[in-house]
């Protein structure tokens, strides 16, 4: 007999299968409409709930999708998407209330558009864009997320002094201009060398 594939099988005809670790992404990607019309009618205890229940729905689609073997091409261009576009449509829609400054909203989405644009860019030059996320990258999205939580909890329940909030915005802010730059060296060195670079 020849060797087992069924892991192989299982694995390929699941790669677009919309399973349940998918089903919770995909509920999560659906409540970003929801969570920016909560901003900016200013209920600001539903936006801070919604957002920390999308917290949780991340760790437990992940959690599911290693656990029981059920991660899938799907899932990997889906979770990505679904948290940047809520944590990005949280910043505009902060920065569109006056809870967040322009400057700082400006370069998280700048950012995150160069990164787009970059990947574009590979991919219509025929180069691969190898996803290698940097530390620098790290840092900045778990400073990004703190600071979302921090200005929404603020709103609904007055947690942080005016302090904590501005010494976030500070962090998240050099945190995205040396991400930024992080990334545009790494991708053009890797376009030099004939393949892609990094991102996060």
């Amino acid at each position: 007999a020849g060797p087992d594939r069924t892991g192989d099988r299982t694995e390929r005809a699941g790669a677009g299968e919309v399973n349940p670790p998918n089903a919770i992404t995909l509920a999560r990607l659906l409540s970003v409409p929801l969570t920016i019309w909560l901003i900016l009618q200013e209920a600001w205890t539903a936006a801070f709930g919604l957002f920390v229940l999308a917290g949780v729905s991340d760790a437990v689609d992940g959690f599911i999708a290693k656990r029981f073997n059920m991660r899938t091409d799907l899932g990997r261009f889906l979770d990505p998407l679904a948290d940047k576009a809520l944590l990005v449509s949280i910043y505009v829609a902060l920065g569109m209330k006056g809870e967040l400054p322009a400057w700082l909203v400006i370069l998280v989405v700048s950012r995150d558009v160069l990164i787009i644009g970059g990947a574009l860019l590979a991919f219509a030059m025929g180069a691969g864009m190898k996803i290698e996320p940097l530390l620098v990258s790290k840092v900045n999205t778990v400073a990004q997320i703190a600071l979302a939580a921090v200005v929404l909890g603020n709103l609904s329940l007055v947690m942080l002094p005016r302090a904590a909030i501005a010494l976030l915005i500070w962090l998240v802010g050099a945190t995205t201009v040396l991400s930024g730059a992080s990334y545009l060296i790494h991708w053009s060195r890797g376009q030099s060398n004939g393949s892609g670079g990094a991102a996060s």
